[in-house]
């Protein structure tokens, strides 16, 4: 319906106190979007009238009549606060960017019919929330700025991912990130659009993982990774790993498709991102290559160089971890067969003897295999 408003009769008015000529006056006013406004009117006219109705319409120019829209109560977005005396005051609710133009009232009376000659005018302006500077390193200086477009808007508030943000200029911190957002004081429900600060730090956290974790076999994969908390992020070639000091990969990841002991060492893994060009460094990992004995040898513990003497026959390897068993085999020369003579790290021979002498073998085994040393020949003197 078009909102135009009659008075009943109760409510009529003799305007004693009015002028004796017809006008109305107009306040233009500034509203932010989504707030609501009171355009503010004043109506008068002579002696001996009685205000019959009242009405609204916008038009699209300052004075200009032609094609006006009647005002039409939509769910009470339009109001008429006024009186049937001499105030004609409209209040418009949320108001809307489309709600912005000119606005014309007109009353109607016992005697006659009245419309504004001049019209209000509403002007719908935006919050603009402004983050200086919206990319910023822990512990610069930030200033939050809100502009309406609208004089004296009133108390404004800031809110940070909808929290209440009490400081409009703070040292950033990286808990400060976000998307802030002002408002008018009451008016939260028709805030700016968001604006958002980045706040950049220099990595934190550095840590270094390794997998598998533990029991890395030789032959087998290890990767390793490095990871940061860091803004921005840091990017592959921020990385860099290190093995007992050494550059070994400057990649986020890095991996060995068969690991070998000469793998084995400390490594440490270190992030740049350009805020801090010193890095981080991660703790230490140590790597330690696990493999079955290898190298396996016979030494002879002193030379036998006559018979008689006492000889020890010490079996050594390398191992990871070390070999916990160890047996001796001895095959009488030539084409002899081999017989089981002792166990231990250590062969001791008490007196040695002729029947001592031959080609002799150590076997060394862990929980992850064995192997053989080559053979060694013992020979025994006669005559001494």
């Amino acid at each position: 319906r078009v909102y135009s408003l009659s008075a009943p009769v109760d409510l009529l008015f003799l305007s004693s106190t009015a002028p004796h000529n017809w006008g109305v006056t107009f306040k233009s006013q500034c509203a932010l979007k989504g707030t609501s406004v009171v355009i503010e009117c004043q109506y008068s006219y002579p002696l001996l009238h009685y205000v019959l109705s009242v009405s609204w319409s916008k038009g699209k120019g300052e004075s200009d009549r032609r094609q006006l829209l009647p005002l039409f109560d939509r769910s009470d977005h339009f109001t008429y606060v006024g009186n049937y005396k001499s105030d004609c005051s409209l209040q418009i609710k949320n108001v809307q960017v489309r709600d912005e133009g000119y606005y014309f009232f007109s009353f109607v009376t016992t005697l006659n019919t009245w419309s504004s000659e001049t019209s209000a005018r509403l002007s719908v302006k935006e919050l603009a929330a402004v983050v200086q500077p919206s990319t910023v390193t822990e512990g610069g200086e930030v200033n939050l700025s809100c502009v309406s477009g609208c004089p004296t808007p009133g108390l404004l508030v800031w809110f940070r991912d909808g929290r209440l943000v009490k400081n409009t200029v703070f040292q950033a911190r990286r808990e400060d990130a976000g998307r802030y957002r002002c408002a008018v004081l009451g008016q939260n429900a028709a805030p700016s659009a968001s604006v958002v600060l980045n706040v950049q730090y220099g990595p934190e956290k550095v840590s270094l993982s390794m997998s598998p974790p533990r029991d890395v076999v030789k032959g087998g994969p290890v990767t390793f990774t490095c990871s940061s908390d860091a803004r921005p992020p840091v990017e592959g070639g921020g990385y860099g790993l290190y093995k007992d000091g050494h550059l070994v990969s400057s990649e986020q990841s890095h991996s060995i498709s068969e690991v070998q002991p000469a793998h084995s060492g400390r490594y440490h893994c270190q992030a740049r991102n350009g805020v801090s060009r010193r890095g981080s460094s991660s703790p230490e990992v140590p790597l330690h290559v696990q493999y079955p004995p290898e190298n396996v040898s016979i030494s002879v513990d002193p030379d036998p160089d006559a018979g008689g003497s006492r000889v020890n026959l010490i079996c050594s390897s390398a191992a990871n971890p070390a070999a916990d068993t160890y047996t001796w085999y001895r095959r009488a020369t030539p084409n002899g067969t081999t017989l089981q003579v002792g166990s231990g790290q250590v062969l001791s021979i008490a007196s040695v003897e002729a029947a001592h002498a031959g080609l002799y073998l150590c076997r060394a085994r862990s929980r992850l295999g064995e192997n053989n040393s080559t053979e060694l020949l013992l020979a025994v003197e006669h005559g001494v």
